[in-house]
């Protein structure tokens, strides 16, 4: 049986709900999903291996319900049914906190809510979370559920995640206000947002959203605080801040290594555990985001061991698992950390023409991998990688914002058209927004500076967080640093170049660097030690293979371009090329730290 309603807030505003009932006199623990992406519409990543056609949510209910749990679904604040305006993230704390109070005093429910979703449908059930509502018993947050969105997810470290502006573009088309104004509707979708990415940066009211100034304004919002304070620290994209004080649920946090939402899920874990909140679990996997039951991510095929199929059945049934354990007091045999170390493939071409990469699932008892040790490889003036300590030595390079390094797959997603995430080679490529012929390796580039090991004589695997440390000056008043860790395959008669495949990077804004929340520009030739959080990976060099760091200063459209003016974030109009150098001698030992089991 379902039933659709209006549920009203706090505030008055009432939010459309479906609820599907199993049979029976009840009552049930409950299932609760809320989602800005339509609380019955198709869910593109409800699949599994067997089943890889995506179903409506009212379908998924239906595989709850039948085993016996009731199911909500509703609409967020101001998206398809709900009444209100949508305020991206920040409404999501109080209204989940109000649907499960509304879900407590329903005659059909036991006083057990679990949750469910993935990307915004787990940041909203993080932000609700965090206020610990009545009956939250389970949680499962696939991709998403923002610990610092300043770290990752809005921002990166000070950078801006251009995601944001792709996204708000899409779902602006979908939102009420344009469903109801079809002239609205029509202007936003005439706007070519590919174009738009070639005319950064954008300004209010000359933006490809500027016919819907709602959404225009949430983006800027996000744009133009750059630095840490009281606009990041707030309910529904600051978890951390409540660690101390989240709900005590069994938690599933998951992510992926082609997914930006990594860092979010480790962190979680980490500090919800070491708040002693309820128990704790931690998936990470080899695909891009909500992709789990694929081998291939990118131009590189995982096997078809990548796949979560592959050891929970499909991800329905290990929710279900999940959800029985916690409100039904079954046995759950997950270990607390499930992990897929990518490589160990034959490094040959697919019959589907990709990279056999390879991979497997390891368990841990927690993370980070209790025995890993992190081995700091330093950088060489001569390009080396490697433990040993560099002789005195520094290198230079001119970063023209005009002519950004482009974006070639990584752990992104929601930027299409205009950029995809995953593996691929960094070769430049017209299927990549930026590139430009002749199309070489991103390598030959004077404004990437690479540094790599030799052959390896022996497999090396490297399964954790990756923190390079750097020395560094610029002659601009502010600028970026990126960091990049590459496999590099050695030639063979599939790939006669060889191929470097993107792992993991990181950004680092230089104004950010001592403190985020007190900004400052640089005085030139100024020498600052700097920290670029990669996000985490797991990966097996094999032998043969290099280890590579490539750094730059930009990974556009990825990143916003920093324009090395230390004009206010999103409102510069003016560019101009620095003079960035990387310092490498016994004292200030630029490195890159690897964890090594």
């Amino acid at each position: 049986m379902t039933n659709v309603l209006m549920v009203p807030m706090r505030d008055g505003i009432r939010l459309a709900t479906d609820v599907h009932l199993p049979d029976g006199a009840g009552p049930f623990p409950v299932v609760l999903e809320r989602t800005p992406y339509g609380r019955n519409e198709i869910s593109r990543s409800e699949v599994t291996v067997a089943a890889p056609t995506p179903i409506k949510r009212s379908e998924l209910a239906g595989y709850f319900t039948a085993h016996g749990y009731a199911v909500v679904f509703q609409d967020n604040r101001g998206r398809y049914g709900s009444e209100g305006v949508f305020e991206k993230y920040l409404s999501d704390g109080e209204d989940g906190f109000d649907c499960c109070t509304w879900i407590m005093a329903q005659p059909w429910c036991d006083g057990r809510i679990c949750t469910m979703g993935l990307s915004y449908a787990a940041h909203t059930q993080a932000a609700l979370g965090c206020l610990d509502p009545p009956g939250l018993v389970a949680q499962v947050m696939d991709s998403g559920g923002f610990a610092n969105a300043w770290k990752g997810g809005i921002r990166q470290f000070g950078a801006f995640e251009l995601k944001q502006a792709t996204w708000a573009h899409k779902q602006a088309i979908l939102s009420p206000e344009a469903v109801a104004d079809p002239v609205m509707r029509a202007a936003l979708e005439a706007e070519d947002i590919c174009d738009w990415f070639t005319r950064m940066p954008w300004r209010p009211g000359h933006s490809p959203l500027r016919h819907h100034p709602d959404y225009e304004a949430y983006l800027f919002d996000q744009w133009t605080h750059g630095e840490w304070g009281p606009f990041w620290q707030k309910l529904g994209i600051w978890a951390e801040g409540f660690h101390l004080r989240y709900s005590r649920a069994d938690c599933v946090h998951m992510s992926s290594w082609y997914d930006p939402y990594s860092l979010t899920a480790t962190t979680n874990y980490m500090g919800l555990k070491r708040a002693g909140r309820g128990p704790q679990r931690l998936i990470l996997g080899p695909w891009t985001h909500g992709n789990r039951s694929a081998q291939v991510f990118g131009d590189v095929d995982f096997g078809p061991d990548a796949a979560i199929d592959s050891w929970a059945g499909d991800w329905r049934l290990y929710r279900l698992r999940h959800f029985n354990h916690v409100s039904r007091g079954t046995v759950n045999p997950e270990p607390a950390v499930r992990v897929f170390v990518m490589g160990g493939g034959t490094g040959g071409r697919t019959k589907a023409g990709h990279l056999d990469h390879g991979g497997r699932w390891i368990s841990l008892d927690d993370w980070p991998a209790p025995l890993a040790r992190n081995v700091a490889f330093h950088l060489h003036a001569d390009g080396r990688l490697d433990p040993a300590l560099p002789a005195p030595g520094a290198i230079s390079y001119d970063y023209d914002p005009a002519h950004p390094v482009p974006t070639i797959g990584g752990n992104l997603t929601s930027l299409e058209p205009v950029a995809r995430g995953g593996a691929f080679d960094q070769i430049e490529a017209a299927e990549f927004f930026g590139c430009r012929a002749p199309f070489l390796p991103l390598a030959s580039r004077a404004d990437v500076v690479v540094f790599e090991t030799a052959p390896l004589a022996e497999a090396t695997e490297v399964v954790g967080p990756i923190e390079a440390e750097l020395w560094v000056s610029t002659d601009a008043p502010d600028t970026d640093f990126t960091a990049k860790l590459v496999d590099v395959y050695p030639p063979s008669e599939d790939y006669p170049r060889g191929y470097a495949m993107i792992l993991t990077d990181g950004i680092c804004r230089l104004r950010y660097a001592e403190d985020p929340a007190n900004p400052r520009m640089r005085v030139p030739g100024e020498v600052v030690r700097i920290r670029i959080t990669l996000f985490p990976t797991a990966n097996l060099f094999q032998r043969g293979h290099r280890i590579r760091l490539d750094i730059s200063s930009s990974n556009f459209p990825k990143f916003d371009v920093n324009p090395n003016t230390g004009e206010p974030e999103g409102q510069a109009r003016r560019r101009q090329v620095a003079v960035n150098t990387i310092f490498m001698d016994p004292a200030r030992p630029s490195n890159v730290k690897l964890p090594i089991p």
